[in-house]
């Protein structure tokens, strides 16, 4: 057996994560890691007190494949109020063990191979991947800079080659893109049009600082029944440690996507489900405060890189900011995010870990800013640097 066939044809599909490599050169080189996009603040008290009190509760056994029925109702309550969704928690939320494994999940449990699925891009990193295991093919319509837009008649073609399905990650990581009302009509129409299904990531959902609300596409009418909408506790809680997502779906659906959640992982930490249940009845009060606080963020990062020579717009939501170096002189992403994190203490991600070809994306790199404003300011007063 030669030492090639010894793994499986599809590990080529795992690639080494882009975002985790330079976090690991981060470490190396004692860099602030703005590559990476966990809070380095604390979870809210309440909410770490109450899984503690969960395990001593007893809460340690395995929890319902389908999720904590405490935890189920708490969110169908939420997709009430925040995004204007009737569900029912026993019909249509599955909890997952994180926005990831629901996103792989809902791909193995609606895509055949063969099928085709857009992804726009830039993308998260997992979704091409996630679509390439299952046997499918990425079509791929880009976000164009430097507004990261789409053009409708690019996404109708893409539609019209027989694309079974269209992955969407609003807000958008990594460009911080809020799609408005319109452009989400326009993917709905095209769904309806050509009878294709939407996978919404909408993890950052409470993070938006436009002044328009974040809109589940699953709302618009038409789409109830075709669209698989996730989300999870990791960004809006500070707890990405904790891997707890959701999927909101028809009934037919949901039956398909926690099969195959069984068969991935069985189910989430049952006392973490159970105390998610407090952060899910935090007042509204936690989400202003919580987008004022970023704001603030953005705001230290995003001066800091304009002062650096990058070019960027303010994000409209999320935690990231994707920016160009064009005008600093180096030949790709990965030679400046090396030297910004080796020479000048400050890991970013490249660019081209998002982009198919990764071409597209050579000029790009992406920052993160769901850290402590001293950390923000330290990793600005790095960035100064590149301007001496």
């Amino acid at each position: 057996m030669s030492l090639h066939s010894r793994v499986a044809d599809r590990v080529r599909y795992f690639p080494d994560s882009a975002i985790r490599v330079m976090s690991e050169l981060a470490s190396q080189h004692g860099a602030v890691n703005l590559a990476q996009g966990f809070p380095d603040f604390s979870a809210p008290e309440e909410l770490k007190q109450a899984a503690v009190q969960a395990i001593r509760a007893d809460w340690n056994q395995y929890a319902n494949t389908a999720g904590s029925p405490r935890l189920r109702q708490a969110l169908a309550d939420k997709a009430r109020w925040f995004n204007g969704m009737d569900v029912d928690p026993d019909l249509h939320i599955t909890v997952t063990c994180g926005a990831t494994e629901a996103m792989f999940a809902t791909i193995l449990a609606l895509i055949n191979p063969g099928d085709q699925v857009i992804v726009l891009q830039p993308f998260y990193e997992n979704y091409a991947p996630d679509t390439l295991i299952a046997g499918a093919q990425p079509v791929y319509v880009s976000l164009h800079a430097p507004h990261f837009t789409f053009d409708p008649d690019e996404l109708r073609a893409a539609f019209a080659s027989g694309a079974r399905a269209i992955i969407i990650n609003n807000p958008n990581n990594p460009t911080g893109r809020v799609f408005t009302r319109a452009e989400l009509q326009t993917i709905a129409d095209l769904c309806l049009e050509y009878d294709a299904f939407a996978i919404t990531d909408e993890i950052y959902e409470h993070l938006v600082y436009v002044d328009r609300p974040h809109t589940s596409l699953a709302t618009l009418p038409g789409m109830a029944e075709r669209t698989v909408t996730i989300s999870g506790l990791s960004k809006t809680y500070s707890v990405t440690g904790w891997r707890l997502g959701y999927t909101l779906a028809a009934p037919d659906l949901t039956r398909a996507i926690r099969n195959a959640h069984d068969l991935i992982t069985v189910g989430t930490a049952a006392p973490l489900q159970e105390a998610a249940t407090i952060a899910l009845n935090f007042p509204r009060a936690y989400y202003a405060q919580l987008g004022a606080d970023y704001v603030r963020r953005r705001a230290i990062l995003v001066t800091a890189l304009r002062g650096a020579g990058l070019a960027c717009d303010d994000p409209e939501g999320a935690y990231y900011v994707m920016a160009d170096f064009s005008a600093l002189g180096f030949e790709d992403d990965w030679q400046f995010a090396r030297y910004l994190t080796e020479q000048i203490g400050v890991a970013c991600v490249p660019g081209s870990s998002f982009y198919a070809p990764a071409s597209l994306g050579k000029h790009f790199v992406r920052f993160c800013f769901c850290k402590k404003e001293e950390t923000l300011r330290a990793a600005s007063e790095r960035l100064a640097q590149l301007n001496r």
